[in-house]
């Protein structure tokens, strides 16, 4: 989705694609293929770009290392993804800097998730440090339920402690594969179950010159886990929450030294002793993320656009919305029938839908695309994203 506004600036984008049949190689000419795991074939690609970018968290550190000894620019910088891509390095550094976020502890072994749990109340969320969209993530009424998850922590710390000398066997470094640990030699992240309003999102962006800005707070809805609609902006939000939030995202990419587009879930609760709105920081993700999808048709500057001109160090787009309301459907893998006869239906039901299908292989519960609609009725808006969500995954036929 950073293609046509690629184009639009005469931009050359380039991706390492997974396969030729992937879904940025089918629109993008200047697809290599080859694995982000894989040092040789990173490496190669990039020696052609003049700045790398990021489509998700998952390139190993070694890769990214090697990246920044062959002086490849890297937006985000090594340094600054470690916190989207390592949990308990997230929450360690946005309590040191601040920022709310639920109760937390990193824990080793059975009695040390049994204190936490009894301190803040069980059920707990544990969580593998590194997972992928709500993958790694178990809620538990005891440490017996995540017994094969402690089990792989002895087995990984024993690995490091082997591998790594005396002094490099701090916190800080425990987990770091580089060293001979494996992934969950740092332990678990134990967090408290919070109770909730509801689940919000904001997306700002960072340019390498400190220039930086944000979108509207969005609502996200979520059913089954999986999140099916964005309403942007989010309905009824407190104007000083708003605020608040919206510094607080601005302050932790500026804190974190984060270039390009950073999205920043949070969670809308009420404080427990002024019982006014509140927030508390849940995820990071540092590249256009789900959540600002809505910004293709409902912003004057697109997510993908501003992390183009973030990432190449341009002045930044106005983040202000197009209409009143804005509201994203997800599309979700099923029984699709024929597109082009599914265009003609919801085409001419809907002239003011936007449909942003992604080329991927159909799975039950992926996300395969999204709908935008825009105006001044919101609850109008979130009908016809969901008729139109429903009617491309074969929920509904007419």
């Amino acid at each position: 989705m950073c293609q046509p506004p690629a184009v639009g600036l005469s931009i050359t984008l380039s991706v390492l694609a997974e396969s030729a049949d992937a879904s940025a190689a089918l629109v993008i000419p200047s697809s290599a293929v080859g694995s982000h795991t894989d040092i040789g074939a990173v490496r190669a690609f990039a020696s052609e770009c003049d700045v790398v970018t990021f489509d998700h968290e998952h390139v190993p550190a070694e890769v990214l290392a090697a990246l920044e000894a062959d002086g490849v620019i890297l937006h985000p910088s090594r340094e600054a993804l470690v916190f989207a891509q390592d949990k308990l390095a997230m929450r360690r550094r946005l309590t040191e800097i601040g920022i709310a976020c639920p109760a937390w502890a990193q824990v080793r072994d059975a009695a040390s998730l049994q204190a936490f749990g009894d301190e803040v109340g069980w059920p707990v969320i544990v969580k593998t440090p590194r997972g992928y969209d709500g993958k790694g993530v178990r809620v538990v009424g005891s440490p017996d339920e995540v017994a094969d998850w402690l089990s792989d922590v002895a087995r990984d710390s024993a690995a490091y402690a082997a591998a790594a000398s005396d002094e490099l066997l701090g916190d800080e470094l425990l987990g770091d594969e580089l060293l001979g640990g494996g992934p969950l030699a740092a332990g678990l992240l134990a967090e408290e179950k919070v109770d909730f309003v509801r689940e919000l999102a904001m997306l700002v962006v960072r340019s390498p010159s400190g220039q930086a800005g944000a979108w509207p707070v969005v609502e996200t809805v979520q059913t089954g886990g999986i999140c099916t609609q964005v309403l942007a902006p989010a309905p009824g939000l407190d104007p000083e929450l708003s605020a608040v939030a919206t510094a607080a995202g601005l302050r932790i990419a500026g804190e974190l030294g984060v270039t390009g587009v950073m999205a920043v879930e949070m969670f809308e609760v009420r404080d427990p002793q002024t019982g006014n709105p509140a927030y508390l920081v849940n995820e990071l993700a540092m590249r256009p993320h789900n959540s600002g999808h809505w910004t293709i048709d409902g912003a004057v500057t697109s997510q993908f656009e501003q992390h183009l001109r973030a990432v190449l160090d341009l002045p930044l787009g106005d983040t202000s919305p197009r209409a009143p309301w804005t509201v994203m459907g997800n599309v979700l893998g099923g029984d699709h029938p024929q597109l082009y006869p599914t265009y003609r239906h919801l085409l001419a039901r809907d002239p003011g839908l936007k449909i942003h299908l992604y080329g991927k292989g159909v799975r039950p519960g992926r996300t395969i695309g999204h709908v935008n609609v825009s105006g001044s009725d919101l609850d109008d808006l979130r009908a016809r994203a969901s008729h139109a969500s429903d009617f491309l995954q074969g929920v509904i036929t007419e």
